[in-house]
């Protein structure tokens, strides 16, 4: 799953994005000013952050540049009711990947995220194909040949996660961290279940999820 740090100090509104964001899947996390917000890139491995740019500590261009002075290269979209054209060439000069002026329609917010993500993940399309497997990550569809297969949200979000990494070994630790957000309680055999639940769907002619051990699992077309 895409997990997403939203930086947003207006309750109402981080409330509205933050349920908006989790009813497509993605994973989302809230801070609501900036020292909460750099704590939490610094500890977690997030795929996006929406940053806006009036918090009650500090500017959210004091955010983006203590983030990007540190090393960090995690996606930014700023979200802003700023439209002078300074704060946004400054933003953009400062390491924010796009900017998005307030107000905003929730289906253009959820556009630019998916076109950052395949932006970061080097995937010019939403339509990846892993042998007899075709996953959407626009309409979130996922078929078998010709026979859709539907997925949970949790069952989804592991495998977007093992789709963005296909052949390569991601951690059982990563996927925990990616898929849940910090103030959910995860049992300990979570992702195995739902790893489990996808191979069985995807029997007999569906990529295979190879478990190796000590590391984590990877991703293969049969």
């Amino acid at each position: 799953m895409t997990r997403i740090l939203l930086v947003e100090d207006d309750e109402a509104l981080s409330r509205g994005l933050g349920a908006t964001l989790r009813s497509i899947g993605y994973a989302v996390d809230v801070a609501r000013d900036g020292e909460t917000a750099l704590l939490c890139a610094r500890d977690e491995p997030y795929t996006l952050i929406t940053l806006d740019l009036g918090l009650p500590d500090m500017s959210g261009l004091a955010v983006l540049e203590k983030l990007r002075r540190e090393g960090n290269r995690t996606p930014v979209l700023i979200l802003s009711a700023r439209d002078a054209i300074e704060d946004r060439v400054k933003g953009l000069d400062l390491g924010a990947d796009d900017y998005l002026l307030k107000p905003f329609d929730p289906s253009e917010l959820t556009a630019r995220i998916r076109a950052l993500l395949r932006r970061s993940q080097g995937v010019a399309s939403s339509v990846v194909r892993i042998g007899a497997l075709t996953v959407d990550h626009t309409s979130t569809r996922v078929m078998l040949g010709d026979t859709d297969i539907p997925l949970r949200r949790r069952e989804w979000a592991v495998l977007e996660r093992l789709v963005a990494h296909v052949g390569k070994v991601v951690s059982k630790d990563r996927l925990t961290a990616e898929v849940f957000g910090y103030d959910e309680p995860v049992a300990t055999n979570a992702v195995e279940v739902y790893v489990g639940r996808l191979r069985r769907k995807f029997e007999p002619d569906g990529p295979e999820i190879r478990t190796i051990r000590g590391l984590g699992y990877m991703l293969v077309a049969r």
